[in-house]
């Protein structure tokens, strides 16, 4: 919902640091890879309770994340790149909850379950709308700048980030949390399907 706001300013902070990247050889994949393997690392701090750890750590995941896009404008964007982009952001955002649930199976396995059957909700109806819309030749106006077609919705990346990161300072809150957030990613895949729906007829 609010991740079209944001990616305008985003582009503007780190095109600075893409650019001193790119100038010194770094490849937008190597970044991308880098920085899963960062969000890897969050997932371990959070299973062990490293709860300011994890949220400099996911934090350091999504910077990582923004540069990678940063330094494909400059270099050349690639079909590889938004591959890689996409698939191992929706990993990340899975592994977050098994974190919560490592570190508290009994209290946080449930909600856990709960919060990844919702997110395969919303990726597989982003991923199933944005492999129809780009075989009918469309483009998301919103997000110019994405390697795919880029479907907005209630719950975006910016939201589940905002959510992680309220989970990491309030993680006696996790069960809640997810629950919440996990209805609110049940309505962005029920809207997903109603657009596809209509759209694809």
């Amino acid at each position: 919902m609010i991740d079209a706001r944001i990616l305008p300013m985003q582009r503007v902070v780190l095109n600075v640091p893409a650019r001193w990247l790119a100038g010194r050889g770094a490849g937008a994949d190597a970044i991308s890879l880098v920085g899963f393997g960062v969000g890897v690392l969050a997932v371990l701090a959070v299973a062990a309770g490293i709860w300011w750890l994890a949220a400099v750590l996911i934090g350091v995941n999504r910077i990582m994340d923004g540069l990678d896009g940063a330094v494909a404008r400059i270099n050349g964007p690639t079909d590889r790149g938004a591959f890689l982009d996409i698939t191992l952001d929706f990993l990340f955002y899975a592994l977050i909850p098994v974190g919560f649930a490592l570190h508290d199976p009994v209290q946080n396995a449930l909600p856990a379950a709960i919060l990844i059957a919702a997110f395969v909700g919303t990726g597989s109806s982003f991923l199933a709308y944005a492999t129809i819309a780009a075989k009918r030749g469309k483009a998301a106006s919103a997000f110019p700048q994405k390697g795919i077609y880029y479907l907005g919705g209630l719950t975006e990346g910016g939201e589940t980030i905002a959510v992680f990161l309220a989970m990491c300072i309030f993680p006696q809150s996790f069960a809640l949390l997810a629950y919440i957030f996990a209805a609110a990613c049940a309505v962005t895949t029920a809207l997903r399907w109603r657009m596809g729906w209509t759209a694809f007829r």
